[in-house]
């Protein structure tokens, strides 16, 4: 009966291929029952149905496959492999085409389904199925031998919404719960950013996730190769590039598209995947007001995302020192994505951009085993204060200025004792010196008379420690005389005396000696020991 069923798909598939119309399901039961001819039963006759249906409406053998909501990519390796990947891994399946023909058919009306051409002249396809699989978006990548010298590949990538947040996400270990706030910080700083890994893993879930958390009142604009990004937002708006067609002509890239974004007042711009010169228009926005843009790119790890970006901006014409200087003053964060071999999705680590004298260096700032050397640098950019004390970092505001203690030296203050404060003529006492030194011979000090004579020096300090005088163990300090003025008009000049007591040196209070203002400058007459002092009025 197999073999009768057999027969009976060829003839079908052969009669529709006749027709010349478009095939629909009804098409195909009148198609069958026409051919059968009543030989074969219920049975058959459904699963007949099924096959046909399969083949000329869906994706063969490759539904069921298409239809699980776990599974991400199909890929045909020829006839008789098959893999899945999903929730699971990547696994081999037990399907397998009856041929080549049967790949190569699969292929080429898959093609056709989706605008574009699949034939010797053009072996390879790169397209979007409208209207396929459980979420209604399929990426289809064929490609035909002598390309493919084991047969007919084909890739089949499921695009399905981003429908998780940063909270199902963390729930699903994406991230610990301390990483979700540190990332939903990031978003309401406005910091630019750019969210990093390989491919399928998870870097388009985590960047919608993020754009989750972008406020109602702010216009989000995605440009994308592919639509793949849906955030839960309500005001986004999505521009999607578009392939030329079969002659090569009317192609609009992402680049086209970002220049677009830019008159389209955006509040955020995003570019779903960076992937060519289309970096020089987005890093040339976000140096332009249009502060807190994000997108994905494919890199190994972040160190790795300068190396990157100078290769995508050579596309674009950007000189190497352009590009590190825009990058420098647009981006800020990287968001790196990894997929572990069980096929978790994990965040990886969070770096901070910094420029050095090289250009810009992506150091690490947070990975799950906890805070990097550059955790500082990312909290400086944050302005949430609780945030930031709470991990244990208080933000540097650039706007505030320590005050500057003055340098100016003060006054030097004399230090008075009690014994000094008892009237109101003692004057401050100064500290002695550390080492006694012998005390020096009084200074005789001219008398105010029209041709005065020497004034006779002060009596010698007995050794015995007189009460207005103190012994202080911090070294002396100099004290200038300076002229106070005097209420009947004459000039006060002190003069200080010092005398050895015990071990240390006391100074004696100053003695205040009045002269007439009209008085001629006094004379002073060197000690016997040689030493000389200051004439009366000038500084010590």
């Amino acid at each position: 009966m197999t073999a009768t069923r057999d027969v009976l798909i060829d003839r079908v598939r052969q009669r529709l291929a006749a027709g010349g119309t478009d095939i629909t399901a009804a098409l195909v039961a009148d198609a069958i029952r026409a051919e059968a001819g009543g030989v074969l039963g219920d049975v058959d006759l459904l699963d007949a149905l099924r096959l046909l249906h399969q083949e000329f409406l869906g994706a063969s053998i490759l539904e069921p496959l298409l239809r699980d909501p776990d599974t991400t990519d199909v890929l045909v390796n020829g006839p008789g492999e098959v893999w899945v990947d999903g929730a699971a891994g990547l696994r081999r399946t037990d399907l397998a085409f009856p041929d080549e023909e049967a790949v190569r058919r699969l292929a080429g009306r898959l093609a056709v389904v989706a605008g574009r051409r699949l034939d010797d002249a053009q072996p390879h396809v790169d397209a979007w199925l409208p209207g396929s699989g459980a979420d209604g978006r399929i990426r289809l990548h064929a490609i035909l031998p002598p390309l493919a010298p084991d047969g007919t590949c084909l890739s089949l990538r499921v695009l399905r919404p981003a429908r998780h947040d940063l909270a199902e996400l963390g729930r699903l270990g994406t991230f610990p719960p301390q990483a979700a706030e540190l990332l939903a910080e990031i978003v309401r700083a406005r910091l630019a950013f750019l969210v990093t890994g390989g491919t399928g893993t998870g870097k388009t879930t985590l960047l919608a996730a993020l754009l989750g958390q972008v406020p109602d009142t702010e216009r989000i604009v995605c440009v994308e190769d592919a639509g793949e990004l849906q955030p839960r937002h309500p005001q986004v708006v999505r521009l999607v590039a578009r392939p030329p067609n079969i002659e090569g002509v009317g192609e609009v890239t992402v680049r086209d598209l970002v220049r677009q974004a830019l008159r389209m007042r955006p509040d955020r711009l995003v570019v779903g995947e960076v992937r060519g010169a289309e970096v020089c228009e987005l890093l040339a926005a976000l140096n332009t007001g249009h502060d807190g843009g994000a997108g994905t790119l494919h890199a190994n790890s972040p160190a790795e995302v300068p190396a990157r970006l100078e290769a995508l901006a050579a596309l674009g014409g950007l000189s190497r020192p352009a590009l590190h200087s825009q990058a420098a003053a647009a981006l800020r964060v990287i968001l790196h994505v990894c997929r572990e071999p069980g096929g978790t999705r994990k965040l990886a680590e969070i770096g901070v951009v910094l420029r050095t004298a090289n250009g810009i260096q992506v150091i690490p700032a947070w990975t799950p085993t906890g805070r990097q050397p550059g955790w500082t640098h990312l909290t400086d950019l944050l302005p949430n204060a609780t945030f930031s004390r709470r991990a244990g970092h208080t933000p540097h505001n650039t706007c505030t200025t320590t005050p500057t203690p003055s340098v100016h030296p003060a006054a030097p203050t004399p230090t008075q004792t009690p014994a000094q404060t008892s009237g109101p003529s003692q004057p401050p006492a100064s500290t002695p010196a550390p080492a006694p030194t012998p005390a020096p011979t009084p200074v005789p000090i001219a008398p105010s008379a029209p041709k005065p004579p020497p004034v006779a020096a002060p009596p010698a300090v007995s050794p015995t420690p007189n009460p207005s005088t103190t012994t202080a163990p911090n070294p002396p300090r100099s004290v200038p005389s300076q002229p106070s003025p005097s209420p009947t008009g004459t000039a006060s000049t002190t003069v200080r005396a010092s005398t050895t007591v015990g071990a240390s040196t006391a100074v004696r209070a100053p003695t205040a000696i009045s002269a007439p203002a009209t008085s001629p400058p006094a004379t002073t007459s060197s000690p016997p020991g040689g030493a000389s002092s200051p004439p009366v009025g000038a500084p010590c």
